[in-house]
This record gives C-alpha cells, structure tokens and sequence, in this order.
C-alpha cells in the first residue's frame, strides 16, 4: 500500500518507457524518464510518475524492400500490466469541458519500494471522439493533437495528481516543454493575491528539464492559437510571450526554480540561447540494471557484488579480467548475429568487427556519415580488416529528411551488398536495444555539433565494455578519455562533412581495426576503461542523486 504522504516529487513527462509491450515511449526521452523513475524505485526515493496512455504507441515500423518507412499503429498494448483507477479530473479545451481518466503502473526496486506511474487516459465514453482520439498515438497528428495532448499532460497532470490524494508534493519535475502547461495550472489555482505572489509560490514547486538545443525543434504557438484552446492563459505575463509565440520551453523556464541541461555542453549553448535565465547542468545517465547485458551482470556480480545498489562500484571494473570481458561480451555478440542472421537475408559473421548505429533519424544525427566517401571506406576494409554495420531507429512520421535517410542507407546496403556487410533491423525497440547495443564491437555516433542535447545509447554501450567513436557532442566531451574509453571524430569543418569524415577513416584505418584484430589485450582494456570511466559515472543512479540534491533540495530517505 502506497503511503501518499510520503511522496515528494511529481516527475512529468510526455513519454516514459516501462516495458517493451508498453508503447508510451517513442525514444530517447522516455528511455531517460523511465530510466529515472528505476532509479528511484531502487534507491527509494519516493517520486511518482505523470504520463500520456497512448493505445497506439509512437508506431510500429517495416521498411519495403526499397527503403522506404511504412507507419502502423501498434496493436500489442499489454493493458494487464496497468490497474484501471476509478478517479476523473475534467480539463477545458477550447470552451469543452472533457474528461480524463488514469491508470497506473508500478516499478518496483530492487528492495521492494514501489514508484506509481499515472497514465492519463481520455478515451472515455463521456468524450468526443476527437477528444477520445487523444489517447491514441503519441506526437500524433497536426499542431492541434499535440498542444491538446499537452493541456492534457500539464493541466489534467496537476489535477491528478491532487485528485489522487499526493498533498504533499514539494517539486513538479517537468520532463522537456511538453509539461510546461503544469505550471499554468499551478499558477492559476494558487491562493495568492498578487502576480508576483503567484508567480513566485509557482517558481518554489517548478523543476525543469530542457533537452531540445535548438529553438526550431522546440513547442512553439502563436499566442491567438494557444489562447483558443485555452482561453485562460495568462498572456499578461511579461516573458513569456516573444512577437506573438509562445514556447512552451521559456514558459518552463519563466517558472521554474531551477533549470538544467543534460550535459556540460548543452548547458552552455542552452544557456547562450536563453541567456536571461540561470541553467544548470545535470548529465543523463542510464539505468544500469536495465541496459547492462545478462552476460556482463553475471561478470559484476562475481567481482563486483554490491553494484547493483552502488552503480559506482563499476569503477572497480579494473579487477575484472580482461579474458572474461572478452568472453561475456563474445556470447552477447553471439546472440546478435544470430538474430541479425534470422531477420536478414545478408549473413553476418560472428568474427567480423561489428559497428552499430541505433539512434532517431534524423539529419543533425548524420546516419550516412560513413558513407561520405566510399571508395575511402573500402580501402580502410582492404587496407585494415573486415567490418560488419547494423543500422536501427525510427524517422519521425512528419521528417521527410529522416525518411530519406533510411532510404539512402538501404540505397548503400545494396549498392555495396559484394563489399560490405550491411544490415537494416527494423522497429527499433526497448527489446532490440537490450539485444543490439551490448552485441557490437564498436558504437558510432556522428551527431553535428553542438544539435546533441546529451545522448544516452553511448552510455548503454558502456555499461557493456563497447567503446564508442563519437563526435564531441552531447555527453561525449565528459566522457572521452584518449587511449582509454573509445575515439573522438573531430569536426574539421563544420560547414563541410566530407572533410570530417576523412577524420573517421583514419581511425578506423590506423588505431580502431588494427588493435581489434591485432592487438586483442589492449582492446580488451578499452573495453574494461569503458565500464569503469564511463559506466560507472554515466547512470541514473547519479543522475537522479543530482537532482535530489541539486533541484528537489531533498536528501535520500527524506
């Protein structure tokens, strides 16, 4: 049983993955949230979870044989997995009043505390069938379907939470612009007498997370919009309106009593963005139980036994013998290929270096980045060794861009079908990630600096002693140690990729297939360096410690 008084923060995110036949995640974003929220059940910090249900998931993704992206919704919601509750709370959209309902899931930690994750639901019967819709496909539809999901999030968010009975909440924790709408709720409802009161009652309750550098891939309305669907929104608040738009992002910070970054780096461009408003740094991490391969777990469990209450115990991986590194990470390896092998008619090899890139697609990620120049490519393969390419990850519906760039990889996997190995896994998942990023050799990452707001799948990797070669965006500048924990791609120019990309041959050519096949012992020490540099720092577990020191101003066990 649940003691609701005890609970302090109220963490609101638009996405949060739990499980793989939960489809309330559509990357990144939710990985993180959920990631956390783990990280909260093991270390019993008493946290609860706001969130949209969304019957149809992001999508469920297949490729055609031509590369081009096909969208389904997904159909295989497990709703055995949540407890429908019967509390309601109502919310106006444009002048209707409509309903809105939860469920809730629970994440238990390792010693048995329990975090609740609400989901809002609105496809109820009282509702219209637009309104009804809302609970179908998460970052769906038009502008309309997305600031209606947000009214929802934020506004009927703050309502639940109330209506389920958590009146002791200090901190609403709002997960990325999505949520900011929360702290309209907050601000309209306060008992206050003055704007200023108000406003600053609502600052003393609001934590906020950015995570999108750039102002054009943030939520923005023109202010006559919003104010249809929400006809009582403060516009009469200096700041939070710029020439007649409204970004949910500077709304986040106008209210908040603090603001971070997810990484060094983000938090100096985020802060030249915004530059009026303090920004903070807090650099994601992962959860280590989660990503950390069966093979590997059984490895620390052996050396390293209190890791799993300790996740900084990983910086003691200097004890593990690099003969069983190698051996653990040969079986997950193994594993991969084996699917690779079943899914593909291209046949991989479980003794060929295997690279993997399995990000969003999107252009700043730059996928094609290895294929700037393929007569080069071919020749680090004949010059160096063999190597193998799995490629995964989802184009946003509406990125045409994106969708162009999965179409191009297939165009490479064909035309160098005789010459390299290349491999499309499609419907890029909680399960395949689990399955994919422990089983490579090599992780690549090319985002175009400074568009990386941190980046996670890297610190995945690490949690499974696999290097990674990135360019120094994101997380990556925090965590690249030479000659230790992988490589860094330098930008030559950043106005012209090719010329970087010259940058990743060398490498690949003279230091990272060369020691791979030449040079067993000291790749096995990258690999080890990458557990106790990078996995033992780069979790959830300091992560969310952070923040409850930093933003909640708590202490553990509080």
């Amino acid at each position: 049983m649940l003691n609701k008084n005890k609970f302090l923060v109220a963490y609101f995110s638009m996405e949060i993955a739990l499980e793989n036949d939960l489809e309330t995640y559509a990357g990144g974003l939710g990985v993180l949230a959920g990631d956390l929220l783990k990280s909260a059940a093991n270390l019993d910090f008493p946290i609860l979870g706001i969130t949209l249900l969304n019957r149809q998931g992001y999508f469920k993704q297949s490729i055609s044989s031509d590369g081009e992206e096909i969208i389904q919704p997904e159909t295989t919601f497990n709703f055995s997995k949540l407890e429908k509750l019967s509390t309601q709370v109502t919310v106006n959209i444009n002048d209707e009043e409509i309903l809105v309902g939860v469920w809730k899931y629970i994440i238990k930690g390792q010693q048995g505390f329990s975090i609740p994750i609400y989901l809002l639901d609105t496809d109820l019967s009282e509702n219209s069938r637009q309104i009804r819709d809302l609970s179908g496909q998460l970052y769906g539809g038009n502008l309309e379907y997305r600031l209606q999901q947000e009214i929802v999030l934020g506004r009927a968010g703050v309502k639940m939470v109330k209506a389920l009975g958590y009146h002791n909440i200090k901190k609403f924790h709002l997960n990325e612009g999505h949520g900011a709408l929360a702290a309209i709720e907050l601000f309209l409802n306060s008992k206050k007498l003055t704007t200023k009161e108000k406003t600053a009652e609502v600052r003393q309750q609001i934590v906020f997370t950015t995570h999108t550098p750039l102002k054009k891939e943030q939520d923005v309305f023109p202010l006559d919009y919003l104010k249809k669907y929400q006809r009582d929104f403060p516009d009469y608040l200096e700041g939070i309106i710029d020439e007649g738009q409204v970004n949910l992002t500077i709304v986040g910070l106008y209210f908040s009593s603090y603001t971070n970054a997810v990484s060094k780096l983000h938090q100096q461009v985020t802060q030249k963005t915004f530059p009026i408003y303090q920004i903070g740094a807090i650099t994601n991490g992962v959860n280590s139980l989660t990503w950390t391969s069966p093979e590997f777990k059984k490895l620390y469990d052996k050396y390293l036994p209190k890791w799993r209450l300790d996740n900084s115990q990983l910086a003691q991986a200097d004890c593990l013998p690099t003969i069983e590194i190698w051996t653990a990470h040969r079986e997950a390896k193994r594993r991969l290929i084996e699917t690779v092998n079943q899914r593909s008619s291209t046949k991989f090899s479980n003794d060929v270096f295997t690279i993997g890139f399995a990000r969003r697609f999107s252009s700043y990620k730059r996928p094609d980045f290895l294929f700037y120049n393929i007569k080069r490519l071919l020749a680090v393969q004949k010059h160096s060794g063999p190597f193998q390419i799995i490629y995964a990850g989802k184009a946003h519906s509406h990125d045409l861009k994106g969708k162009g760039l999965i179409k191009k990889i297939y165009q490479f996997k064909e035309e160098l079908q005789d010459k390299i190995k290349i491999v499309f896994l499609e419907n890029y998942d909680l399960d395949l990630a689990q399955l994919l990023i422990p089983g490579v050799d090599l992780w690549l990452n090319t985002p175009l600096p400074p568009n990386e707001a941190s980046g996670t799948s890297g610190m995945k990797a690490a949690h499974n002693g696999v290097p990674q070669l990135s360019t120094l965006d994101g997380w990556w500048p925090e965590a690249y140690h030479k000659h230790k924990t992988g490589w860094a791609i330098i930008e030559k120019n950043i106005k012209n990729d090719k010329a970087t990309s010259s940058n990743i041959y060398d490498l690949l050519e003279t230091e990272i297939l060369p020691t791979y096949y030449q040079d067993q012992e000291t790749w096995r020490k990258f690999m080890r360096f990458a557990i106790s540099l990078n996995a033992s720092y780069f979790n959830t577990d300091r992560a969310l410690k952070e923040y409850i020191k930093k933003a909640y101003h708590l202490k553990l066990n509080s």
